[in-house]
């Protein structure tokens, strides 16, 4: 679900939280080491989110939070907030390139640059906390 949320709206609120959950509390932010990405380069893009990044010549950047059920990317253009909400289940995660992580949901996808340790360390949390939360598949019954 690609949503404005440039404005405080309750009811975007309400649907964002009934797909990746409430945000995580603070005490599990602590012992998460964080739920926020790196600012992370964007390398490409769906045509949807394409068509919001051109508007405006600043680079584009963007950035991951971590929810119990999912996860948020966020992004900006002109002065216009925009979140791509991606629950776990919907979540596919590739590393194609060297340094390029490809994040997909249905047919919206963006590809980031990993040139640090950082940006790479996030990932590897967020598949591990991905792979600990998901629920049990059927080949392991």
């Amino acid at each position: 679900m690609l949503v404005n949320v440039t404005y405080n709206n309750k009811e975007i609120s309400r649907k964002i939280d009934t797909e990746v959950g409430k945000p995580f509390t603070l005490k599990e932010r602590w012992a998460l080491n964080g739920i926020g990405s790196p600012k992370l380069v964007i390398t490409e893009t769906s045509i949807e989110i394409r068509n919001l990044l051109i508007l405006d010549n600043n680079r584009d950047t963007c950035n991951i939070e971590m929810r119990p059920k999912g996860i948020i990317v966020g992004f900006r253009s002109l002065l216009e907030s925009y979140a791509l909400v991606v629950p776990y289940y919907k979540l596919s995660m590739y590393k194609g390139e060297a340094s390029v992580y490809s994040i997909y949901k249905d047919h919206y996808f963006i590809k980031v640059a990993s040139d640090t340790k950082a940006v790479q360390k996030f990932f590897k949390k967020l598949l591990g906390y991905k792979a600990d939360n998901a629920p049990t598949s059927i080949e392991d019954l």
